[in-house]
């Protein structure tokens, strides 16, 4: 597992599997889901992370994109 955070965008990206992306879902308006072929799911794409609470989040990268 990788997690990124982009400070200046409030987005973290948890990413959770190489595998290929085949499909990505919108959970809510600020949660996105990427899923790989056989359903598992490969990255969750957060917005406004800290604004709704999932931050300060310890450990991963922390990287301006």
């Amino acid at each position: 597992m990788k997690t990124t955070y982009y400070p200046q965008d409030d987005i973290l990206e948890i990413h959770l599997s190489d595998k290929p992306v085949a499909r990505e879902v919108s959970q809510d308006w600020n949660v996105n889901v990427s899923y790989a072929e056989d359903g598992t799911v490969v990255e969750l794409v957060i917005l406004d992370a800290v604004k709704v609470g999932f931050m300060p989040f310890q450990g991963g990268d922390r990287k301006a994109a």
